[in-house]
């Protein structure tokens, strides 16, 4: 998915924290997280959810399914 492996690198690097350091947080080999980074494989749900904690930004963000990085609370209609 390379709009997740966009915003992987986009974030990171707006943070400016290296890979290694990304990887050793998620617990995670250097190329494991180079390889999402690259477009190459994929998190897992539990990968993605530390991420999307460590940059406080929304699951659905990192993915693509919208391009506000901030939480919002949808409201239903009842």
């Amino acid at each position: 998915m390379q709009i997740l492996s966009e915003r992987l690198k986009t974030l990171r690097e707006g943070r400016r924290i290296y890979q290694k350091e990304m990887a050793e947080l998620l617990g995670l080999s250097l190329r494991g997280y180079q390889c999402y980074e690259a477009d190459e494989s994929e998190p897992k749900l539990a990968t993605l959810i530390a991420i999307a904690d460590y940059y406080q930004v929304s699951i659905d963000y990192l993915v693509g399914r919208t391009d506000a990085p901030d939480f919002q609370v949808v409201k239903t209609e009842e």
